[in-house]
């Protein structure tokens, strides 16, 4: 059995010795380079452009703008069709709607041709107002979108309401009124990037078949194909995307985003076409997560008992609505099943203004929505007398329960009811609370120093329930090596590692035997991608369906060879047996090609209407130093119930990712753009992320559940453990100095102010 255990990583090998395995590690002859020219304005229309002295720049090949696309609306969220996002972008806008808008495109021999060329074009602008205050953008009589979504989810042409959600649950207001304690808080929420190693990166061609081919690192090649289908007018099947190794990725790839212009070039000049963005372009023009204020209100009995929860969020799409409605669906639908309520309101207005784009983020508005709503229990805990933890203990979802509001909100769709049928919440809690010392606080270091402790709870989901699914293709060689297609996308994560270890487990052969192929459209079947911690679960419950078909048919073959009933025979530990017959794997291999005269293979497809929980229980033990405000997280614990888990160290390293992205929206992350919607911080020097020498002490607790609905049993990693250390951390400062941070980052400068508040 390889499941359970910490085999090689698949791609391991190639990337410690640098062999060639990214976007960038290939250079077709002839390539050409192109550089965007962006918009100094936060809006403004682009009345005309003149591209003569770029165009006489020695080393130009080509110039566009607007007038040369075709203005078709369309979403570029990588999600599954119909998408649930305004039809609100075009390849090449007639107007600026951000600082970093697309402009023009200059084509040319090298790179420094390109940027040189940027500095030659001549364009007219008629600026207008802008709108960057999101709080006010609902109110201003400036419409950033004057043309009407013509799927009608926006409100482009009226206002600048990119979505909108009201879900009612039973009567919060009647059942605020009978509340003992009521606690209403506003929180606010930063915008953070994604910060990837691999900036966005794509190179396009066409083939010797007259065919785009499309190299580009993406989370979601199939859904990228669709969409280029859609901008450039082209079948399908003229279009192949493939997805190299990807470095990095965390819901900012989920996404088109550069893919369309070196698509366009390829095809008018014939020519391959590489662009790449910057690190200041992936602050200014990739995504960003959204930004968020959040009001809560919660009510509660004296003995604990949760009743009620109004949970109201405005959040800041940007320019472009791409996961306008999504990313605020699941600010509701992950985090508010934590604590099963009768009375739930949920209500989202998501604006559009003259921002860069806001769009998905690992954890993909959960973090937002666990911030505000483990905070706020917390202060409930605190009006009641009661622990923090013991009020957590009281009210959290346990086995068995149903979440009451998955049925009635989801990613744009209908929803669908969830039961708790794997949840080990509790022993998380039990296991985090011991190990980080919740009744036993360590002494601060320093007399300056305050210390405290603090908890956030979180669930997530696996894959979309009744929306993501997957497909795979297992073919069996002669030589009994089996090669494994999966539209399934590893952006580092370890994807094809895992899939690969079970599909090796259900046919009885060592992982070594498995050759993978991952996301190539015109080569490996269907997959949604790499988003909603969907791989393991969705992805390999395909992988297993396959493979279990493709041991079947092998069955078959054995059953007439051996005179007995198929659903007898055993393969394991590379052999097949029943009774006195044996076989080794590589012997059946050989009798189903030459003696059989059969190709083993096998399709299968998986789905679910279920999407089960991992859990986990976030604690973070920090000291505050009085006279700077600076916070030390000393330890930081993660309890997780991630299902069974098929490779514990890529398990532990989804963690370890998770928790220092997370330290650092609570703490130092944070882009600021000013009033004329420029970014200010566009670069590391200014925009400070969690390294390895900033993390504190490390402890990982596994609580292993058997998720029934999957074979192996297993549930999500990536995304519920991005959504505790905000919370945790800003719990454990209130701890430590009485006085709470309603926005984050916890920056020294606002813990110094909060201080000094209370001397």
């Amino acid at each position: 059995m390889s499941t359970g255990c910490n085999v090689p990583k698949i791609d391991g090998d190639k990337l410690v010795r640098g062999l060639p395995a990214f976007v960038d590690d290939i250079t077709p002859a002839g390539l050409l380079y192109a550089k965007i020219l962006r918009s100094p304005h936060a809006h403004a229309r682009i009345i005309s452009v003149d591209i003569t002295k770029a165009m006489a720049l020695e080393g130009v090949v080509d110039v566009i703008w607007h007038k040369d696309v075709k203005q078709i609306p369309h979403t570029r969220a990588g999600q599954s069709y119909p998408e649930p996002s305004p039809y609100d972008y075009t390849v090449m806008p007639t107007k600026a709607r951000f600082v970093g808008d697309r402009v023009a495109v200059v084509l040319a021999e090298s790179l420094r041709i390109a940027e040189d060329a940027l500095e030659l074009i001549d364009v007219e602008y008629e600026v207008l107002p802008a709108v960057t205050d999101f709080t006010q953008s609902l109110d201003s009589d400036v419409l950033i979108h004057e043309e009407p979504d013509p799927r009608g989810i926006s409100k482009g042409g009226e206002s600048n309401l990119a979505a909108m959600i009201d879900v009612h649950l039973g009567d919060v207001d009647k059942a605020l009124e009978t509340c003992d304690v009521v606690v209403s808080r506003v929180y606010h929420l930063p915008r953070v990037q994604a910060a990837h190693v691999e900036p966005h990166i794509s190179i396009a061609w066409i083939d010797e078949d007259n065919r785009l081919i499309v190299r580009t690192s993406t989370q979601v090649p199939f859904h990228l194909r669709r969409m280029l289908s859609t901008v450039l007018e082209m079948p399908e099947s003229k279009i192949r995307v493939i997805k190299p190794r990807v470095g990095g990725g965390f819901g900012d790839k989920q996404e088109l985003v550069c893919e369309d212009l070196v698509s366009v070039l390829a095809i008018r000049t014939g020519k391959p076409v590489r662009i790449e963005f910057t690190r200041e372009e992936e602050f200014v023009a990739a995504r960003l997560r959204h930004r968020q204020r959040i009001s809560m209100t919660t009510g509660a009995m004296k003995d604990g008992t949760l009743v009620a929860n109004r949970m109201k969020v405005l959040a800041d799409t940007g320019a472009y609505g791409s996961h306008a409605l999504t990313v605020q669906a699941n600010t509701g639908q992950k985090t508010l099943p934590l604590y099963p309520m009768e009375n739930i309101h949920y209500h989202v207005d998501s604006v559009y203004t003259n921002n860069p784009i806001s769009g998905a983020f690992r954890g993909y508005g959960a973090p937002q929505g666990f911030f505000a709503l483990e905070c706020q229990i917390d202060e409930v805990a605190k009006e009641l007398g009661m622990d923090r933890l013991e009020l957590r203990k009281k009210n959290h979802i346990n086995p068995g329960e149903d979440d009451p509001i998955s049925a009635h909100l989801n990613e744009g769709k209908p929803g669908m009811a969830r039961r708790m049928n794997s949840c080990a919440l509790a022993e998380c809690i039990a296991s985090g609370a011991d190990e980080i010392g919740w009744n036993n606080k360590q002494e601060p270091t320093h007399p300056r120093f305050k210390r405290g402790i603090g908890v956030g709870l979180a669930m997530q989901g696996s894959g979309i329930a009744g929306v993501d699914w997957g497909a795979a293709t297992v073919k069996l060689n002669d030589d009994c090596s089996v090669n494994l297609f999966v539209g399934a996308t590893d952006i580092g994560q370890g994807s094809d590692t895992v899939l690969s270890q079970m599909c090796a487990d259900e046919l009885g052969i060592d992982y070594e035997k498995i050759v993978i192929l991952s996301s190539d459209t015109d080569l490996t079947p269907f997959d949604v991608g790499a988003y909603a911690s969907s791989t393991t679960y969705v992805s390999g419950g395909a992988v297993v369906k396959a493979a279990t078909k493709l041991r079947e048919q092998l069955a078959e073959v054995l059953a007439a060879k051996w005179d007995v009933p198929a659903e007898e025979i055993i393969f394991a530990d590379n052999k097949a047996e029943c009774g006195d017959h044996s076989m080794t794997m590589t012997e059946v291999a050989n009798f189903a090609f030459y003696e059989a005269k059969i190709q083993p293979m096998a399709t299968a497809s998986f789905t679910s209407d279920d999407s089960p929980a991992p859990f986990a229980a976030q604690f973070a033990d920090v000291e505050v130093d009085t006279e700077t405000g600076q916070v030390f997280v000393r330890k930081f614990v993660s309890s997780c119930d991630f299902g069974k888990i098929i490779h514990p160290l890529m398990a532990e390293g989804q963690v370890d990712g998770a928790v220092a992205q997370g330290l650092g929206y609570a703490l130092c992350e944070e882009l600021h753009i000013d009033d004329e919607g420029r970014v200010l911080n566009p670069h590391f020097l200014d925009y400070k992320i969690y390294t390895a020498l900033d993390m504190p002490e490390m402890k990982i607790i596994f609580h292993e559940t058997n998720e029934p609905s999957h074979k192996y049993g297993v549930k999500a990693a990536g995304e519920v453990v991005i959504d505790g250390p905000a919370p945790a951390v800003v719990n454990a400062i209130t701890d430590a100095i009485g006085k709470r941070s309603y926005t984050i980052p916890a920056t020294p400068e606002r813990i110094w102010k909060l201080i000094k508040e209370t001397s």
